[in-house]
């Protein structure tokens, strides 16, 4: 038996320079076309849903920031306007004290209702800022020290006792060493909480955008892809996946970006000029009260004028600096009674002390008296109207916004989904 052996044909060479056959695409598990079409339709969602969460969570995080720096900034006035009730009744009570005996009616009862009025803030700032509330309780605890030793310097004053003079500068220095540095400390701690709160409120605008960037890169990624598989240029509800996002950057950049520069632009502006005006009204009446502190130890209150040029001189560059946004006519009071100061001057130093005690008492309109009222209350209607706009300034976006947000990044996720739902069919 003959067994005949089949041979095949010889292969046929390949000419020079041809590429080898291509190898077969695998059919099954995420690298095949319907596997990767699973893969990257889950990768065009979960980018997609995400943006429109970013942007619910960023309008909602900068809501509460924005409610964060209003809140804060109205503690820190809350917290100067203490300050400078005690500060102002301090002035009342040295200034009262130059007239000896019974004090005039007008000084006793401002300093009553400074101190009344700095005690209330005290509680109600309490009860609003727990965080502060051990450093308020220490306060009005020295602030009851303070009236105790200025009560002293008032009975003694009334009976001609020079003691009565130690007990006014005892009692501030309780007032310049334990009080002021403490709210001052408080004051601190806010302005450090508001320039937080604005810093959250400025970053959320550019994480919204660095997250659509991303979110458009992986969409367009993913086009690329189903292109290149399916032989097909556009794909109809990754488009639409990309048009949300591109929604999502439009509607939460511009709500993010303007809620962001409305509350720079408020810290820029009434909140610095009411801080400023703030801190000028505190200096001046700490001024006031070297000056009269100046007579009082009659021609050994040199250190106390070296105090008020530096206090005048650091208010004239609070309403000058940050405080120039103000009206431009605090400066020319403060100046006017800076000038009614050096006429007091000029008496004391040529050695007319009763007529330089009568001119800080005095009801003359171009007196010492009647400067200053017309500066503090000038600077106070700067600070009310200065609070009033940080508070009206001071607004979060509409909470309908961030939901938006939220649906255009659903319904962009619903629609990439169900786009490649077609090209994943062809292949069952």
């Amino acid at each position: 038996m003959t067994t005949t052996v089949v041979s095949s044909p010889p292969s046929r060479p390949q000419p020079p320079g041809a590429a080898a056959p291509a190898a077969a695409r695998p059919t099954s598990g995420w690298r095949s076309t319907p596997g990767g079409l699973r893969l990257w339709g889950a990768v065009a969602v979960v980018v997609t849903a995400l943006t429109g969460l970013l942007g619910l969570t960023g309008t909602t995080s900068q809501g509460a920031a924005v409610t964060g720096v209003r809140e804060s900034a109205a503690q820190l006035v809350g917290l100067q306007d203490a300050r400078n009730q005690l500060v102002a009744a301090d002035a009342a009570a040295t200034t009262a004290f130059l007239v000896g005996g019974l004090e005039p009616t007008d000084l006793r009862a401002s300093y009553d209702a400074a101190v009344d009025a700095g005690a209330h803030a005290l509680t109600r700032l309490a009860a609003t800022g727990p965080d502060g509330a051990d450093g308020l309780a220490e306060v009005s605890a020295d602030l009851t020290t303070y009236t105790g030793l200025v009560a002293q310097a008032r009975a003694n004053n009334r009976q001609g006792f020079p003691v009565g003079s130690a007990y006014l500068e005892e009692a501030s220095t309780v007032l310049r060493e334990d009080i002021v540095p403490a709210l001052d400390a408080l004051v601190a701690a806010e302005q450090d909480r508001v320039d937080g709160e604005l810093g959250a409120v400025r970053t959320a605008a550019p994480l919204l955008v660095a997250a659509v960037l991303l979110a458009l890169a992986a969409l367009v990624a993913v086009q690329v892809w189903v292109a290149r598989r399916t032989r097909r240029t556009c794909n109809g509800g990754l488009v639409a996946a990309t048009v949300a996002v591109l929604a999502v950057a439009v509607v939460g950049g511009s709500t993010l970006g303007g809620a962001s520069s409305r509350t720079s632009d408020v810290h820029d502006g009434p909140y610095a000029a009411t801080v400023a005006a703030s801190q000028a009204y505190a200096l001046v009446n700490d001024a006031r009260s070297m000056e009269a502190f100046t007579l009082i130890r009659r021609g050994s209150g040199a250190a106390y004028e070296e105090s008020f040029v530096e206090n005048v001189t650091a208010a004239r560059e609070a309403l000058a600096g940050d405080g120039s946004r103000l009206d431009p006519s605090l400066v020319d009071r403060l100046d006017a009674w800076v000038g009614a100061h050096e006429d007091v001057r000029a008496l004391d130093d040529a050695g007319d002390w009763d007529g330089a005690v009568a001119r800080v008492t005095s009801d003359d309109p171009a007196a010492s008296p009647a400067l200053f009222a017309d500066l503090s209350a000038s600077l106070t209607a700067a600070v009310d109207a200065g609070s009033a706009d940080v508070a009206d300034g001071l607004r979060t976006s509409s909470a309908w916004v961030g939901w938006l947000l939220a649906a255009l990044g659903a319904i962009g996720a619903v629609l990439a989904w169900t786009g490649l739902r077609a090209r994943r069919e062809e292949y069952r």
